[in-house]
């Protein structure tokens, strides 16, 4: 084991890994562990993962391919927590489900190797252009539907997975539970990433002031999709700290709780809320609740 020494001042280094997954289930796992022992030789106390870090190809294979939990790449995954001493954030990994669908589920360890919490995406990503179908996700996956925070020795994170990134909602509800850095893993396509992926990601840090840890896919993927890395990690002023090149990398920052608290102190929008005269909203404009 690596004895990772605390950075002091109540902060946390951190990686997050980019790759670029295929169709071959063992060789991408053992792409992600070679990187795992990379950043955990660099003194990463935590290590995040992209989404479907397991298999990243045609969606007919996926039911075939996934696994319960706990199962052979949970089990993999968790020898690496207690091998390096460090908490890993799996990404996303393919559980399976029920009536023959699958959920896109993300899992943290921590240092002993024990899942201390698991989160299903919620938002599932069923997009038409021109009355085309270009993805439908609903096709082979089951929604989650809860928000999940975690507890930490450095403080609470909460989950979230690619899509829900459009969904400001989540990350309010997260911040309001407490996370102090919420974790993105995602395959964000490059035709919409190029436009929105850092703009999204950095309003989802400033709007909560907490830190953002987003691990990103990049490069070709089947059928026909191209991933558009730049995996970030942003800080509550809305800065990015560290971003990916264009190719499989790693990052690494400081997440510094202390700072947190400081940029709440002096911008206090979390406490300026008026939950009282807030009420969520129908698409076409009706009050949900009965008024």
């Amino acid at each position: 084991m690596i004895k990772h020494e605390n950075l002091g001042g109540n902060k946390m280094k951190v990686a997050a890994v980019q790759i670029n997954a295929g169709e071959n289930k063992l060789s991408n796992i053992s792409n992600v562990l070679s990187f795992i022992d990379k950043a955990a030789n660099k003194g990463a106390e935590l290590i995040a993962l992209p989404e479907y870090v397991d298999y990243l190809d045609e969606d007919a294979r996926r039911l075939d391919i996934s696994e319960t939990l706990p199962g052979m790449t949970s089990e993999l995954f968790s020898k690496k927590a207690t091998e390096h001493g460090i908490y890993i954030h799996c990404g996303s990994i393919m559980e399976k489900g029920e009536n023959s669908k699958i959920y896109n589920t993300s899992i943290l360890f921590n240092k002993q190797g024990e899942i201390i919490k698991k989160y299903r995406k919620i938002h599932l990503f069923d997009a038409q252009l021109g009355g085309r179908i270009i993805e439908k996700e609903s096709s082979f996956l089951e929604p989650g539907n809860e928000i999940v925070t975690a507890e930490t020795e450095y403080g609470a994170v909460g989950f979230s997975i690619c899509h829900d990134l459009r969904f400001p909602e989540v990350f309010r509800s997260l911040a309001l539970k407490g996370a102090k850095v919420i974790f993105v893993p995602a395959s964000f396509a490059f035709y919409t990433g190029a436009s929105h992926w850092e703009v999204l990601l950095r309003a989802r840090a400033i709007e909560n002031q907490c830190y953002i840890v987003a691990a990103n896919q990049f490069g070709r993927a089947e059928p026909n999709r191209s991933l558009y890395g730049n995996s970030m990690i942003i800080n509550p002023w809305g800065t990015v700290i560290a971003r990916a090149g264009e190719q499989e990398d790693i990052i690494m920052a400081d997440i510094d709780f202390n700072y947190i608290e400081k940029t709440r102190t002096n911008l206090p929008s979390l406490l300026n809320r008026r939950p009282d005269v807030y009420d969520t909203l129908s698409l076409n404009g009706h009050k949900t609740s009965n008024d």
